[in-house]
């Protein structure tokens, strides 16, 4: 009996040795989702199925991104053309790449970035993992090659450790596009006193900004026809009539129609007020510019968009109307301290 009451006992701690759960199966902190609080009004956001936003991918990649060590002379990073307090743009017409090297446009902000179904004001990149691939190959921008990068990053002991710990393995392509674009996904505007007002039934814009919306809106202005929806843009590509011949011929760079010759992404005017110069290629200083440039109608480029006619505004009506472009500025974003480095 007492024999095989040993033998019982030594299956049941077998059975139940077998049932605890290896230290290495347990779920990490890095594994665990990172909280996102989708705001009034957006959508759902759609993660693509390799690229799970976990709270080890989006700590590795704000690390990366505001990391000089992905340049080729470790001068610049990511976050030198996309600072937090500019909505992830750097204020300048064209950004500085490596060795002050000038860039060809306007750096884009990164607001809401995880909403857009394409990237680059041409949209010639259709995700966000590969949108973080571009800046390594070009020669204005990191002008690291992504495989040297990669190298780079196998022999810093740090992150070949911090790439163990997220993704168990060694610092990959796969790991730092990934866990870039799992930050960049994090980058959610929607506080603005405008959503304050929309979404939450606020009594928050005054007179002269709900007179700016409301010639926003007007049939005369038409903004909101291509400024539209939550986003202030409806991510299609439009010829504004800025040139009578691009040599930035924009969305035609990608589909290579000469019918999308200088068509550049519309973009979002959240945080408008922040994210100056403007347009593609930074040439408008203040919103009085842009403004009385739509105001003009633009060039007679034959792909300029039929929405572009000229209008009348007086000097009040655009100062309401730049009171309301104001009122879409998110400061719990812009001044959030998760953003910085």
């Amino acid at each position: 009996m007492k024999l095989l009451t040993h033998i019982g006992l030594g299956i049941g701690v077998i059975l139940l040795s077998s049932c605890e759960p290896d230290e290495k199966e347990l779920t990490s902190e890095n594994d665990l989702p990172f909280p996102i609080e989708i705001p009034a009004g957006f959508p759902a956001m759609e993660v693509p199925n390799d690229n799970p936003i976990t709270r080890g991918r989006v700590a590795l990649g704000k690390e990366l991104f505001f990391d000089p060590i992905l340049s080729k002379d470790r001068s610049i990073s990511c976050g030198s053309c996309h600072q937090p307090e500019f909505s992830f743009t750097d204020q300048e017409a064209l950004s500085l790449g490596v060795e002050d090297r000038i860039g060809e446009r306007n750096s884009p902000q990164l607001a809401n970035v995880a909403f857009k179904p394409l990237f680059f004001k041409d949209g010639g990149i259709p995700t966000l993992e590969l949108q973080v691939l571009a800046p390594f190959d070009n020669h204005l921008e990191l002008d690291l090659n992504v495989v040297d990068a990669v190298n780079r990053l196998m022999n810093d002991a740090y992150y070949t450790k911090r790439f163990q710990e997220v993704f168990d393995e060694n610092p990959s392509a796969f790991g730092l596009t990934r866990a870039i674009a799992a930050y960049e996904r994090t980058l959610i505007s929607g506080n603005s006193r405008f959503d304050r007002y929309f979404y939450q039934n606020e009594d928050v814009l005054n007179d002269a900004e709900l007179r700016g919306l409301e010639l926003f809106r007007s049939d005369e202005l038409k903004c909101n026809s291509c400024h539209s929806g939550v986003f202030f843009t409806n991510f299609q590509y439009e010829n504004v009539g800025l040139e009578l011949n691009y040599v930035d011929s924009g969305r035609a760079r990608i589909t290579l129609d000469p019918a999308d010759a200088g068509k550049f992404e519309v973009p979002t005017l959240r945080n408008i007020a922040v994210t100056q110069p403007y347009m593609f290629d930074g040439r408008f200083e203040t919103l009085e510019e842009v403004i009385d440039f739509f105001a003009s109608g633009g060039l007679e480029h034959p792909n300029k968009s039929e929405l572009m006619q000229p209008f009348s505004i007086s000097e009040e009506e655009k100062a309401d109307l730049i009171a309301f472009l104001e009122t879409l500025t998110d400061e719990s974003f812009l001044n959030d301290p998760s953003h910085r480095p």
